[in-house]
């Protein structure tokens, strides 16, 4: 059987911590889907590597391959004594930011409205982190950090999701090559696969550039309606729908949420890697 590289996102994906519930057993069969040895897997988060660490240790989670960490602007290989940034991948996206730190950027866009800084630790070399209102206007947004960053000769990709527990919207800012979905093919190509050999599952806003690609993704049922509605018209603008499956349960009598969402999603693409667990 070919490889499969299986992409997963952390929190309210493969993690149980949102409101709805997880189906029992899930997340033993996703632990016994990737255990066989042509399964590949690389965790995709907005934590940071020793968030990611504590997420493993805290849900018993597989080690993974992987970890794309900090929204897809670092990249750390599992090694026999623990994790080794992929330096190839820092060297990719470093020119972006023309040698400025993330606390360059931010006294760049000191006076920008409607930006609060998070704290240092959420910050990094690659990612330059916001609270924003819920209610803020995106595009005016946008258009301002764009002006201000373009003077700098700084290029940038902005990415918006919502903490649901918080309330509050979140903004993070990455050089123009770095991303989940640029990680996700960056990866790929080091290791010789295609996008019939890779999947990849998610639940939130910093998930759509990924979720709306060429790449076949599958969004849990515990996604928040709004992000569904966002990935579901924009695949169908972008003509990728047929690569988005919209878990919604049932399968293996589980209810879709979470790794039962996951497991799904790699049995509408990839049946034969799921036959084992029926």
């Amino acid at each position: 059987m070919p490889p499969l590289l299986i992409c997963t996102d952390l929190d309210r994906t493969l993690l149980p911590n949102g409101d709805a519930t997880e189906s029992v057993g899930a997340r033993p069969a996703f632990a016994q889907l990737v255990s066989r040895p042509q399964t590949r897997l690389a965790y995709v988060s907005g934590r940071h590597l020793a968030l990611v660490e504590e997420a493993i240790l805290d849900y018993g989670l597989p080690e993974p391959d992987w970890i794309i960490g900090d929204v897809g602007s670092s990249i750390y290989a599992r090694q026999t004594d623990g994790w080794s940034p992929l330096e190839v991948w820092f060297r990719h996206i470093s020119p972006d930011w023309q040698r400025s730190g993330w606390s360059d950027l931010a006294m760049a866009l000191s006076g920008v409205s409607g930006l609060t800084l998070q704290p240092e630790s959420r910050q990094n070399s690659h990612k330059l982190s916001f609270f924003v209102p819920l209610d803020a206007d995106l595009p005016s947004l946008t258009r301002d950090i764009q002006a201000r960053l373009q003077e700098r000769d700084v290029a940038v990709c902005l990415v918006h999701s919502v903490d649901e527990a918080a309330a509050i919207g979140l903004l993070d800012i990455l050089p123009q090559r770095a991303g989940k979905l640029r990680a996700i093919e960056f990866l790929m190509r080091e290791q010789g696969l295609s996008y019939q050999q890779t999947i990849f599952a998610g639940d939130s806003g910093n998930d759509l550039s990924v979720l709306t690609s060429s790449l076949p993704a599958v969004l849990v049922a515990n996604a928040h309606p709004d992000v569904a509605a966002q990935a579901v018209a924009e695949s169908a603008r972008m003509g990728t729908q047929d690569r988005l499956y919209l878990a919604r349960g049932g399968f293996l009598g589980m209810n879709g949420n979470y790794s039962s969402g996951i497991l799904e999603g790699i049995g509408h693409f990839h049946a034969d890697a799921v036959r084992e667990l029926e």
